[in-house]
């Protein structure tokens, strides 16, 4: 294999690819790129056997050929090389190292054959539509901060993503939830999504989609069965299992009859519970909440360090109610309020609470109270 492209070419996609490698492999064939020259291009793939990335790069393809050599190493070189290089890559005759040069630099790196590399992607797709990235983007960026980290609950390490039928019509829905806080987002469904399995998608597999947008005003493929999707970001493919589990009812979890109305300004709110959570605590990072006519004191006490007040002007005509919330998860949903204003609906202190945008319910949010 003989192939030279540019560096700029190279270095964005191994960027793309290298991410998926885990820098601590038991299986050696796993820490590899596999790099394939042909007609005109460089194609690279990289796996962790749950998740798999591939690109095509344009090459002068001198001698086709395929390979595979250490894939963070590769991309620590070719990140070193000076801007405008040209890079060679070359396989030797003793059918062990690649040399990888540009300039007067010269590389020497131990290759793996490349039968051994892995292929993750058989097996059909039941389902495949196209949606526009920045719609995709908001899905995830809605509800990526409440999927649960926690190993045992491994169904809820992802984002279920479905169709849905809604009198507004079919939408597709993404969800996550970590069993203290809920997120929903929701778009009209494109073509072809209606009828969809429920998927799981991996939190890992969430956060490389999340990278791998770089133009919102693109298109990207999905394709979909009951194990694996894939998605198609130009000359991106993105290939990953799902989670095999059932995702909870979370439907019985969002209030409906929630009749406390609080509104409040997003931006003063978010910097109020940030200034009374200075002095929290890490383990009980709690805010009390007093709601009374026109007006709501946030409240931080904490027996190691002293307390802290913050009083702020709303709308609110309920009865008066005292409620505690985990000062963080406050934070993480006042972030995704794109408008200035942000509604609580609540029932009572020891209710979960609905949070949504004041113009826009395409998205909304459940969090469960703490005691103060």
């Amino acid at each position: 294999m003989r192939a030279t492209l540019e560096r700029a070419h190279l270095l964005k996609s191994l960027s793309h690819v290298h991410r998926v490698v885990e820098r601590r492999n038991t299986i050696p064939i796993l820490s590899n790129v596999l790099l394939r020259a042909a007609d005109g291009e460089l194609r690279l793939k990289a796996t962790d056997l749950d998740l798999e990335v591939t690109e095509s790069v344009p090459a002068v393809v001198e001698s086709a050929g395929a390979t595979t050599v250490p894939a963070h190493i590769l991309h620590d070189i070719v990140r070193k090389l000076p801007d405008g290089a040209e890079v060679s890559l070359e396989t030797g005759g003793d059918g062990s190292t690649l040399t990888v040069r540009s300039g007067r630099s010269r590389f020497s790196l131990q290759m793996l054959p490349e039968s051994d590399f892995p292929d993750i992607t058989t097996g059909g797709f039941t389902h495949s539509f196209a949606l526009p990235a920045a719609d995709l983007k908001r899905l995830i960026d809605r509800t990526q901060f409440a999927i649960s980290t926690e190993e045992t609950r491994y169904y809820l390490n992802g984002i279920y993503l479905h169709s849905v039928e809604t009198p507004a019509g079919t939408m597709l829905r993404a969800v996550a939830t970590d069993g203290h806080r809920l997120a929903q987002a929701q778009r009209p469904a494109p073509p072809g999504a209606a009828g969809m399995p429920g998927v799981i998608v991996p939190r890992k597999t969430v956060g490389e989609i999340q990278r791998l947008i770089d133009d919102p005003n693109a298109a990207v493929g999905v394709e979909l069965s009951d194990a694996k999707i894939r998605l198609t970001l130009g000359p991106v493919v993105l290939t990953s299992k799902l989670i095999d589990g059932t995702f909870p009812d979370y439907a019985r979890v969002i209030p409906q009859g929630n009749d406390k109305e609080l509104r409040v300004y997003r931006d003063d709110f978010a910097t109020a519970v940030d200034r009374v959570s200075t002095i929290s605590s890490e383990r009980g990072r709690a805010v009390k909440l007093t709601i009374g006519d026109g007006r709501l004191v946030l409240a931080v006490n904490n027996p190691d360090s002293g307390s802290a007040t913050e009083e702020l002007a709303v709308e609110y005509t309920a009865e008066p109610l005292d409620i505690g919330f985990n000062a963080k998860y406050l934070l993480d949903i006042a972030s995704q309020i794109e408008s200035g204003e942000a509604v609580f609906r609540l029932a009572d202190p020891g209710s979960p609470t609905l949070i949504q945008d004041g113009s826009d319910d395409s998205a909304l949010f459940v969090l469960m109270p703490m005691r103060v």
